[in-house]
């Protein structure tokens, strides 16, 4: 796998990301660098699951970490059958030319039950590209 790809499976639910730098929208003499990132969520398993909620881990080059909490992504709680996608794009600035991603979502049964589905970590540099998605 590419350092700025992750691809990640806890109870049938698949989180696939790529990262990209975006040199035309960022500012390095300004130390402002800008990332944007790809995340397809696939329901692999045999049950139901909605998203709830998300945390993020951004990590920069001088080990300074911002967490990043909320309801969904991007104002959607998208809900997974099995053999359903989500594919969403979103956005990170950092302050330096390379840092670390990572997290989870909170994902939910019919019955209520919730978990955690990792997003495992993975890099944001100038080097890294956007992967075409596959299934």
């Amino acid at each position: 796998m590419e350092t700025g790809h992750s691809d990640f499976t806890t109870q049938g639910i698949r989180v696939r990301v790529s990262a990209q730098f975006v040199p035309e929208r960022s500012d390095p003499e300004h130390r402002q660098f800008l990332f944007v990132y790809k995340v397809r969520i696939s329901n692999q398993g045999e049950r139901w699951a909605k998203l709830r909620s998300r945390r993020w881990v951004i990590t920069d080059a001088f080990g300074e970490t911002e967490i990043v909490e909320g309801p969904g992504v991007i104002g959607e709680e998208p809900e997974l059958e099995p053999g359903m996608s989500h594919e969403y794009m979103s956005g990170c600035p950092l302050r330096t030319s390379w840092g670390t991603m990572e997290g989870h979502y909170v994902m939910q049964r019919e019955d209520g039950e919730t978990f955690e589905a990792k997003i495992g970590r993975f890099f944001l540099t100038e080097k890294t590209k956007l992967q075409k998605s596959t299934t």
